[in-house]
């Protein structure tokens, strides 16, 4: 996912404006989640272990959201990002993924052993990213 789908660098009239230039606060969130990816991978692994959800889904945010749990703050640890563990169960219960587009979601979900699904939010909106979790070193 560019980073353009995610920000959606668009007018009022919805057409394409030149954005100042500014650093994408993905940059931030990429560089977080190399942090974290350790501490968001337990987690995932305890949510599927304790049969929570087969379905992890993690919140990253700079403001407050009343979604999730929080396990990694932003203030705690001198970050750009929060994050917040939550669940495909919670996310339909919440509205968030509309029952009706839950399957469509399933088919485009990877494995959670594999990459950490982050729901991606900034002030021009939401969405999902897939970010693989760093191969161990041996």
């Amino acid at each position: 996912m560019e980073s353009e789908e995610l920000l959606g660098n668009l007018g009022q009239n919805g057409n394409k404006e030149q954005a100042p230039e500014r650093k994408s606060p993905l940059v931030s969130l990429e560089k977080d989640l190399a942090f974290y990816a350790d501490s968001i991978k337990e987690v995932a692994v305890e949510i599927m272990v304790e049969g929570i959800s087969s379905h992890p889904i993690f919140i990253a945010h700079q403001h407050e959201v009343s979604i999730g749990e929080l396990i990694l703050n932003r203030e705690e640890l001198n970050t750009a990002w929060t994050i917040q563990a939550s669940t495909l169960e919670e996310f339909v219960q919440k509205g968030i993924i509309h029952p009706d587009k839950k399957e469509h979601f399933l088919k485009s979900y990877k494995k959670p052993e594999n990459y950490m699904c982050i729901f991606v939010i900034v002030p021009e909106g939401a969405n999902f990213v897939y970010y693989p979790y760093p191969k161990a070193a041996n």
